[in-house]
């Protein structure tokens, strides 16, 4: 039965033109023999030898092609140009007309298709440039080249190189002026103390004295002044920063661009850049598809792991945030300021925030408005709560601008109690 299915779909929808011209060989054939008709008999030649020669035809334009493929690179910026050129040549005697040129992608906005045309002996090239706008990771090629014959009856492919995984990380916006409040530790917020200890904070050299540790010399200013000079030290300012990103399905409204989902991952993105900028330690928590968590660290390689986990997260989760926060509270202390996001309206969430806050965490919430994305609740029951229990608070709405509603000025800062 399935053989004959697919039979079936191979004559009957597959190739349909090759099925007309075989039936019009067969009826043109037996007219020619029962009347004798001279055009009958010429079109019952013309299908005869046109089938063979089309076929040779669709073979012989794949013979001797060699397709290469130069791509930008595997990692992209939302909102960047993925770029990539295609050059098809051609190694035999025979022009090769009308190939069709593919390279597939579920990459949103890239669409690598030609039709060209290439001498014998010769190659043709072109450019693509495609405006990415989603966050994700995609599989771009293997690059497809597809022929056939000028009558439609017969179509041939052929798959070149292999597929290239592209993972293309959430836009961050710039926070000049945010603010979350500092956690206990030395020199915490905006002051900076000379230390004799070495940190990771150098803020000048100054000359060499006896008992410096050769560690500290700086060779640089050493070799432009011909004087020994050593690095002068500063008090870390920084806590730990965690990051906590609610990825409850139950809780999440909007659809693509517009959704709390994109919103919430560009504000982490934006968060985590603005102070691993400022040499803060930044570590990433969430729980989508699986329990993701990345210990806090500075550097571009942080900021690289966390645009890397934020490219794929997916709001699949099934733990409630009140949850995730009270499974993972022994992770934070004294030296520890927690940002939450989320668009949750359950308050359970606001009494765990407020235990880690009891216990002397340093805890802020960046509320996004369920109701501004089409969501049936309001947050304001949560916003109440949270000022209530002391909880530095941001509030985010659908078509806010990140940089005004997240990084205004000072005045703007929103205010609680017991700061």
């Amino acid at each position: 039965m399935r053989r004959l299915k697919r039979l079936y779909r191979t004559i009957f929808i597959e190739n349909r033109t090759l099925t007309g011209v075989a039936i019009l060989f067969f009826v043109c054939a037996f007219s020619a023999i029962s009347t004798g008709f001279w055009l009958a008999w010429r079109l019952s030649y013309v299908a005869l030898l046109g089938i063979p020669v089309a076929y040779a035809w669709s073979r012989l334009n794949l013979q001797g092609i060699d397709v290469t493929t130069d791509r930008s690179g595997d990692r992209l910026q939302e909102g960047a140009e993925f770029e990539e050129r295609i050059t098809v040549r051609n190694n035999s005697w025979l022009a090769k007309v009308w190939l069709e040129i593919d390279d597939p992608s579920e990459m949103p906005g890239h669409h690598a298709r030609r039709v060209v045309t290439v001498p014998a002996k010769g190659s043709r090239s072109f450019r693509v440039k495609s405006m990415i706008t989603r966050r994700g990771l995609y599989a771009v090629g293997p690059l497809m080249v597809r022929t056939g014959d000028p009558f439609g009856l017969f179509h041939h492919e052929r798959s070149y190189g292999s597929s290239q995984n592209v993972l293309v990380y959430p836009r961050a916006t710039e926070l000049p002026n945010f603010h979350v409040p500092p956690a206990n530790l030395p020199g915490e917020g905006r002051f900076r103390r000379r230390t004799h200890y070495v940190t990771p904070n150098a803020s000048g050299v100054r000359q060499y004295e006896f008992g410096d540790s050769y560690n500290r010399i700086h060779w640089a200013s050493t070799a432009r002044t011909g004087e020994l000079m050593v690095k002068i030290f500063e008090l870390d300012p920084a806590s730990d920063i965690w990051i906590i990103l609610d990825l409850d399905r139950d809780v999440h409204v909007g659809d693509g661009d517009d959704s709390t989902e994109e919103y919430g991952v560009r504000i982490a993105a934006s968060v985590a850049r603005y102070f691993l900028t400022a040499n803060r330690s930044v570590g990433f928590l969430s729980f989508g598809r699986h329990f993701d968590v990345i210990e806090a660290e500075r550097g571009i390689d942080q900021y690289t792991r966390i645009l890397e986990s934020l490219a794929m997260t997916r709001t699949w989760g099934d733990v409630p945030l009140h949850d995730l926060i009270a499974n993972e509270a022994r992770r934070f202390g004294r030296h520890t300021t927690v940002v939450v996001i989320t668009p949750s309206t359950d308050e359970r969430w606001v009494a765990a925030l407020g235990l880690l806050h009891g216990r002397g965490v340093k805890v802020a919430a960046i509320v996004l408005e369920p109701s501004t994305f089409g969501g049936p609740e309001s947050s304001l029951g949560v916003f109440a709560s949270l000022a209530a229990s002391d909880v530095f608070t941001y509030m985010v709405k659908h078509a806010d601008d990140l940089q005004s509603a997240l990084g205004g000025s000072a005045e703007d800062v929103p205010t609680k109690s017991g700061m």
